[in-house]
């Protein structure tokens, strides 16, 4: 079978800089491919003993969660995970999904009077506000619950379950982040233990979605019009990059989603797509209606037991989804590196199940090594460090 989805270096070196030009523009202006979204939180350095609760959705699974802080390691004590996907249908309207997570926090035993404020990981597209609260931009990964667009996503969720009856306490405040924030923030307590081993810092997510967010200097944030000094998070909202090089297939896969034109970066790399990417390959066979990227990995695991030809397209998508993150994250090294020329080393905090299937690490690494700008490196997170980094970095967030 030829391999439709192979990439030169040259190519990806291409896609890389085409993303470097497109962060640069949203960094410049709203509404741009590449949206830039600022995150106005700072994360604190140390946090006092307290216990937070902490949302994550963005995908298949809502999950609600106690994390506890002491002597300034958070640790889940408690958390209640149900599939959200499948109820999220036609005619699914936003006091229908408060009613719904609102009986999933209610299950927590350690949701008592201290635990007041909300730290909510929301994978969306969504606009922080200087609260820390934020505007659903528009939905992704097939949700679409049309009367929660262009309001607040934390608001209406604090005021919902301050009036539940089955919630025991009151709570004061909600910051709201993305989960590529979150995974950052989970990253950044262990790397600034001893003192500074890493000039600059990503969180990538690749998994039912993908997206990628950096830490930007304020005043290179040009759209925000301000000279303070310091960084700040910025979500990219990278899935929604089109980048040069995609095939006739993926524009199949475009036309048939419910969002065609959007998110063409995410239906060539995400666990969310690359089933859909194998379907089209043999649309004249039978496949099961709902083959997703876990099947895709399936298939890679026990390649006696599948048909060679659905070996070898499993291979190359998969492959190709590699580095395409690969080409992401130099692309997005590259502008970091542009703005401060002193960053040498980079560190990405990474969580998803696509990344840590097979191996995937490994392919991506291999990529950066020639994609990365001269002197740079960059080190990948351990998987088994990155402990529930969307409920940590929420909780970091809650009291930040």
């Amino acid at each position: 079978m030829e391999n439709i989805f192979t990439l030169t270096t040259e190519e990806l070196k291409a896609i890389a800089n085409n993303l470097t030009e497109k962060i640069e523009t949203g960094l410049k202006e709203d509404g741009q491919e590449i949206l830039c979204l600022p995150t106005h939180i700072v994360p604190k350095e140390h946090i006092s003993d307290c216990k937070v609760l902490a949302l994550d959705w963005g995908g298949t699974n809502f999950r609600a969660a106690i994390v506890e802080f002491k002597n300034g390691q958070a640790t889940v004590i408690e958390d209640v995970k149900h599939r959200l996907d499948h109820v999220v249908t036609k005619g699914f309207n936003q006091d229908k999904l408060l009613e719904k997570m609102a009986s999933f926090i209610s299950e927590l035993k350690q949701l008592d009077s201290t635990v007041t404020k909300i730290g909510y990981c929301f994978s969306y597209p969504a606009a922080t506000r200087l609260n820390g609260d934020a505007i659903l931009l528009r939905w992704s990964k097939s949700v679409d619950i049309p009367d929660m667009v262009g309001k607040p996503v934390g608001e209406p969720l604090v005021k919902y379950l301050n009036n539940h009856k089955d919630i025991k306490t009151t709570f004061t405040d909600v910051k709201v982040i993305n989960d590529t924030v979150a995974c950052l923030f989970a990253g950044l307590p262990e790397q600034t233990a001893d003192k500074k081993p890493f000039d600059s810092y990503i969180g990538l997510i690749v998994g039912t979605g993908t997206n990628m967010a950096g830490l930007i200097p304020l005043n290179k944030i040009e759209k925000l019009n301000n000279k303070g000094e310091g960084v700040i998070p910025v979500n990219l909202e990278s899935g929604n990059f089109s980048p040069p090089y995609l095939t006739v297939i993926d524009g199949l896969v475009d036309a048939m989603s419910n969002n065609k034109g959007n998110q063409r970066f995410e239906k060539a790399v995400s666990g969310g797509y690359l089933g859909e990417v194998f379907k089209v390959m043999f649309m004249n066979e039978k496949i099961k209606s709902d083959f997703d990227g876990q099947d895709l990995s399936d298939i890679l695991n026990n390649p006696t037991g599948s048909k060679k030809e659905h070996f070898d397209a499993a291979t190359y998508i998969y492959e190709r989804s590699a580095k395409l993150v690969a080409a992401s994250l130099a692309g997005l090294a590259q502008v970091i590196v542009q703005q401060c020329p002193d960053v040498k080393n980079i560190y990405a905090a990474v969580d998803g199940t696509v990344f840590w299937s097979n191996n995937y690490p490994e392919l991506v690494e291999k990529e950066l090594k020639i994609l990365l700008p001269a002197g740079v490196t960059m080190t990948i997170s351990e998987k088994d460090k990155m402990k529930e980094p969307n409920l940590i970095g929420s909780a970091v967030a809650a009291y930040s």
